[in-house]
């Protein structure tokens, strides 16, 4: 295939030091580097929507993630087949949008949602805490930290632009948000992934900047909202959790329409000829179909071509998402299993951050190290209370479910644990 005009120099450029060229694109080293990250394999043991583990058919972060990769080069592939104005010189590349879909939720917690809403009211005055930026942070800080001085993995920055679902920094905000920010450390990266250029006041007003995407991200974000609005009705009805009784228990409650009510025959029609998988497959084509490609103006525009486009979404296929999201928010979500799992999230993961807090960062004598030595060091060397509470989050976030569950055991079990487990 003919070399790729739709990406130039500026999209390509390393955060921080430059990596060594070999015989793959920029694109597929951030992918390979992504997949072969400790991080990334690590989402084979947190929570998407049911408990890790519980059961082997579930969905993890990891096939979420899997999912939406597959999804996002679908899109490429359908965007590229449709032409004008791409074409095989000039198309939005495969590897780059798998990557920004298979890192999207590489900084979220243990315990799924329940875990980033804990983690959020620890940290609330001391930065917050928000899975995408988390996810931006172990990109270029944390990602292959070791005591060498290495750091993050070197992305580019249409990578990082990629992943980089919302724009706007925590106090930029009139009062702390509980969630869509990055942090306010952050504010270099966002300079940089807009090489310096001066973001216009309109896009500072409300949730602008936050919709202020490249066209990758746009992608990444609509196979995201595809895998998710689907997949979690299949494993809520696998689950048992959604019943032709509940739907319509549910339902009766809502203003549904001639379009949701077709929604509803067509689940229900699944679920008694079993049908599931193959029936919402198709409802995945039909999203990625709904896609298409549309011009824009905006400061960006002239740097990249990545801002040049925008990603129009067919009406139908996201109102077709957003009435499956609610219907899983309301009938699952908030069911009582789940807010056992937000209660059991929250008693755990504040129980260690209280924890690590007093022996870290209140302790005046010798201190007792209850983490690992690489842990122990990182906490000690940051020279602020603020520092200290973002260490201890980065390793708390950075746990699986099994894993936060084993160190809350040894800590607070008197009957768990050996002199071997800590290391």
């Amino acid at each position: 295939m003919p070399q790729n005009r739709f990406y130039n120099a500026f999209d390509t450029q390393e955060w921080g030091m430059a990596r060594k060229t070999d015989y793959r694109t920029p694109f597929q080293i951030d992918r390979d580097r992504i997949i072969h990250a400790h991080a990334f394999r690590k989402l084979q043991s947190k929570t998407q929507v049911f408990l890790s583990g519980e059961y082997d058919f579930y969905r993890t972060r990891l096939t979420h993630s899997m999912e939406v990769a597959q999804i996002g080069r679908s899109i490429c592939t359908w965007l590229l087949s449709r032409g004008d104005p791409l074409a095989d010189d000039f198309y939005i590349d495969s590897d780059l949008v798998e990557a920004s879909c298979l890192a999207h939720d590489m900084g979220h917690p243990p315990f799924g949602h329940s875990g980033e809403r804990t983690l959020q009211e620890l940290m609330k005055r001391r930065g917050g805490f928000e899975g995408n930026a988390q996810t931006l942070h172990l990109l270029c800080e944390t990602i292959y930290q070791n005591e060498s001085g290495v750091k993050g993995m070197q992305p580019t920055r249409a990578l990082l632009d990629g992943v980089l679902k919302y724009k706007k920094l925590y106090t930029e905000f009139g009062t702390p948000p509980l969630h869509h920010f990055i942090y306010d450390g952050q504010a270099p990266v966002r300079e940089w992934v807009f090489g310096g250029t001066k973001i216009p006041g309109s896009l500072m007003r409300g949730e602008a900047l936050n919709d202020f995407k490249s066209v990758e991200c746009q992608i990444m974000d609509w196979a995201d909202d595809a895998a998710y609005s689907l997949n979690d009705i299949v494993d809520g009805v696998r689950a048992g959790f959604l019943t032709v009784e509940r739907v319509e228990r549910w339902a009766a409650g809502e203003k549904i329409g001639a379009a949701e009510q077709g929604h509803i025959d067509m689940l229900f029609e699944a679920i008694r000829h079993d049908r599931l998988e193959n029936t919402f497959s198709q409802k995945i084509g039909a999203f990625i179909k709904g896609c298409r490609l549309k011009e824009r103006e905006n400061f960006m525009a002239e740097k990249s071509n990545r801002y040049k486009y925008d990603l129009v979404i067919d009406e139908a296929a996201r109102s077709e998402a957003d009435f499956f999201k609610k219907m899983a928010n309301d009938i699952i979500f908030e069911s009582p299993q789940l807010e056992q799992l937000e209660h059991k999230a929250r008693v755990v993961i504040m129980a260690l951050f209280n924890a690590i807090w007093e022996n870290y960062a209140e302790r005046n004598e010798r201190v007792i190290h209850i983490l690992p030595g690489n842990v122990s060091r990182l906490i000690a060397a940051e020279k602020t209370q603020d520092g200290k509470a973002r260490r201890i989050c980065d390793y708390l976030s950075g746990q699986t479910d099994g894993m936060i569950v084993r160190t809350y055991r040894r800590l607070f079990d008197p009957e768990f644990g050996s002199f071997r487990d800590l290391g």
